[in-house]
């Protein structure tokens, strides 16, 4: 698998509060971080750097190895929170996936508003839900995706990673194919750039996918952090 990777901090945040990785067996993370000052930093970069402690160098990951390892991410940043004040309050959303090439099969794990996306045949499929107060009221027909987009709560998270010791997680899997392209990303990307041009960007541009993705944010008018992570098997340009 190729995998490519781009991150900006936007033209309006301080710091870029996003966190990313690529290790091998073919893992996948991103992570938007939350929190006061330096805090949300600090939490993304504690997400990825237990996640790669805990899956780097396996031999074959599963959904519960992916579950396991936000567990033991969230148990790092709860510490870290109560032991220095500034970081009370932090967390992190994170999106993860693990590619196994020879089962032809991706599995993830997701808390937050993060995404992961599969996008066969130019067709761009979301793979996770949004833990938001805005999708669980879309999810109960009291709002439509469009007065979503405008609500006033539109950012409030349902779940983060590191905010209670009793996290809920989703994972799941499904099966690729040869041509399949997916793309984890921060919402930074999501709030600036459409799904059909998502769709359009990753359909043939290869290696520069990711940097287009994050370039056409920036042009939007980004007003958050924007990360993503292009995975495929195509053949390296």
């Amino acid at each position: 698998m190729f995998s490519y990777l781009a991150t900006d901090k936007g033209p309006v945040r301080p710091v870029n509060e996003d966190s990313a990785a690529v290790f091998e067996p073919c893992v996948y993370v991103v992570a938007d971080g939350m929190g006061g000052q330096a805090a949300g930093e600090v939490a993304s970069q504690l997400l990825v750097k237990v996640v790669r402690q805990e899956l780097e160098g396996k031999a074959a990951v599963s959904e519960t190895q992916l579950e396991q390892a936000v567990l033991a991410a969230n148990a790092e940043i709860l510490h870290t929170a109560r032991s220095f004040a500034g970081y009370q309050g932090m967390g992190t959303t994170v999106t993860m996936l693990h590619v196994n090439e020879q089962a032809a099969l991706a599995s993830w794990a997701h808390v937050g508003d993060s995404r992961l996306y599969l996008c066969r045949d130019g067709v761009l499929s979301q793979m996770t839900q949004d833990h938001t107060y805005v999708e669980s009221l879309v999810a109960k027909g009291e709002l439509t995706e469009a007065e979503a987009r405008v609500h006033p709560k539109k950012n409030m998270l349902l779940r983060a990673v590191g905010v209670d010791e009793h996290l809920l997680i989703d994972t799941g899997s499904f099966a690729i194919r040869s041509g399949d392209v997916l793309l984890l990303a921060t919402d930074g990307l999501m709030k600036s750039v459409s799904d059909a041009e998502i769709a359009t960007v990753l359909t043939g541009n290869g290696k520069d996918a990711a940097r287009i993705l994050v370039d056409k944010a920036l042009a939007a008018g980004a007003r958050d952090n924007v990360t993503v992570v292009v995975v495929e098997d195509r053949n390296e340009d």
